[in-house]
C-alpha cells in the first residue's frame, strides 16, 4: 500500500494540482528521504493504474468537483476564470468535467503519463535538513534516467478579452460577487506595484476595502482580493460575500477605492506598512518546510533559478509611490475589469 509505505515512518504522501502544474509531496524525518524518493519516483514513473481503482478514483473526483460546486465562492470564482480566459487552458476548471472524467479508460491515462511524466520534465525541490550531495545522488538514482526524453509543449496562446457582466443565481442566502480582470505573469516588470497595491487595498482586516467596506458600513462579513500569477498571464480582483440589497454599494465602495488609488499617491506611512507586511509574510512562510520546498520548486519552474528572500525584500523595498499610481493608472480603470455576482434563486 502507497500510502502506509510512508505512514508507517511517520510521515505522508499527497498531492495537488494546479493550473500549471501538478505536484507530488512527500513529509517525513530526515532518516527517511530515501524511501520518500523511492516512493515518489514509482508512482509518477511506473504506475500501474489497476482497472478497479481508476474507476473508484473517478467517483472520487466527481465527488469533489460536487463539493466545489455546492461552495458558492469556489463556485463563482471557477465561472469567472472560464469566462476571464474562455477558450484557453487556464479557463477550464482544474478538476475538469464529469462527462470527461467519466470517460476515461486506463489507456488514456498511460497515454498522457507516457508523454508528459518523464525525468526531463520533471522537478524534484527538498527542503529540510538534508545534506545537498546525498539529496543529488538520491535523486539522479531514483528518476535521473532518460534525460534527453523530448516532452510535447502544451502552450497556448492567450487571446484578447473583452470584459462582461457575468450573473448566475443559486439556492443559497447570500450574494457573491467578484470585481475582477486578468493579472500579471509571473515574471512581469510590474509584479511587485501590483503586490504592494494589492496589499494596501485587501491585504487583511487593515487593508482599506476591509476598512471601508466590513468595518464603516457593515455590509459584509468577507471581503478580500486575490492576486494570482501564471507563465503568461494572471487574474486579480475583489470578492464580497454580501445581502443582495447591498451589491450595489459594494460595488460603488469597491469602484472609490479603485479610482482612488488611481489617482492618489498612497501616504508614506501606508506604503511602509504595506512593504512591512508583506516582508513579514515571507519571513513567517518560510518557518513551515512545506512553504520551503513549494517556494523553491516555483522559483525554478518559473524563473528557471532560486529567487533569494533578500533579492524579493530588495524588490519590494525599492517601489516607490509614484510608481504605484503610474501602473494603478492603468491597471485598475474599469474598462478592463469584469464583474461575476452570483444571487440568491428567487423564492
Amino acid at each position: 500500500d502507497i500510502a502506509q509505505s510512508m505512514e508507517s515512518v511517520g510521515g505522508y504522501l499527497n498531492a495537488f494540482t494546479s493550473s500549471e502544474y501538478t505536484c507530488y509531496y512527500a513529509r517525513c524525518v530526515d532518516d527517511q528521504l530515501e524511501r520518500a524518493l523511492d516512493v515518489l519516483s514509482d508512482m509518477v514513473l511506473s504506475p500501474s493504474f489497476p482497472e478497479e481503482e481508476i474507476e473508484k478514483e473517478k467517483k472520487v473526483v466527481i465527488e469533489e468537483m460536487k463539493m466545489y460546486r455546492d461552495s458558492p465562492d469556489d463556485y463563482l470564482f471557477e465561472e469567472f476564470s472560464s469566462k476571464l480566459f474562455e477558450g484557453h487552458a487556464l479557463g477550464r476548471p482544474i478538476l475538469g468535467f464529469e462527462d470527461t472524467v467519466s470517460a476515461f479508460k486506463r489507456q488514456d491515462l498511460y497515454d498522457y503519463m507516457t508523454d508528459r511524466y518523464k525525468p526531463s520534465n520533471l522537478l524534484v525541490a527538498v527542503a529540510g535538513h538534508v545534506d545537498h550531495e546525498k539529496v543529488v545522488e538520491l535523486v539522479s538514482g531514483y528518476f535521473g534516467a532518460n534525460q534527453s526524453d523530448q516532452v510535447v509543449n502544451g502552450h497556448q496562446p492567450i487571446d484578447v478579452f473583452s470584459p462582461e457582466k457575468l450573473q448566475l443565481t443559486k439556492a443559497i442566502e447570500q450574494t457573491h460577487y467578484i470585481l475582477g480582470r486578468r493579472g500579471l505573469n509571473f515574471d512581469h516588470d510590474d509584479k511587485y506595484l501590483l503586490l504592494l497595491a494589492n496589499t494596501v487595498l485587501g491585504s487583511g482586516m487593515s487593508s482599506r476595502l476591509h476598512q471601508n467596506v466590513r468595518e464603516k458600513y457593515g455590509y459584509c462579513y468577507s471581503i478580500q482580493t486575490f492576486n494570482q500569477s501564471y507563465s503568461d498571464s494572471g487574474i486579480w480582483g475583489v470578492y464580497v460575500g454580501t445581502d443582495k440589497e447591498y451589491v450595489s454599494h459594494v460595488h460603488e465602495l469597491v469602484v472609490n477605492e479603485l479610482d482612488k488609488i488611481r489617482n492618489e499617491e498612497i501616504p508614506a506611512k501606508e506604503l511602509e506598512e504595506a512593504k512591512s507586511q508583506l516582508k513579514g509574510k515571507l519571513l513567517l512562510s518560510q518557518e513551515n518546510t512545506s512553504n520551503r520546498m513549494m517556494r523553491l520548486a516555483k522559483s525554478e519552474l518559473y524563473f528557471n533559478r532560486f529567487v533569494t528572500l533578500d533579492e524579493l525584500e530588495e524588490n519590494i523595498e525599492k517601489v516607490k509611490a509614484e510608481d504605484i499610481q503610474r501602473f494603478s493608472d492603468s491597471f485598475f480603470d474599469q474598462q478592463h475589469f469584469m464583474e461575476a455576482v452570483l444571487s440568491p434563486e428567487d423564492n
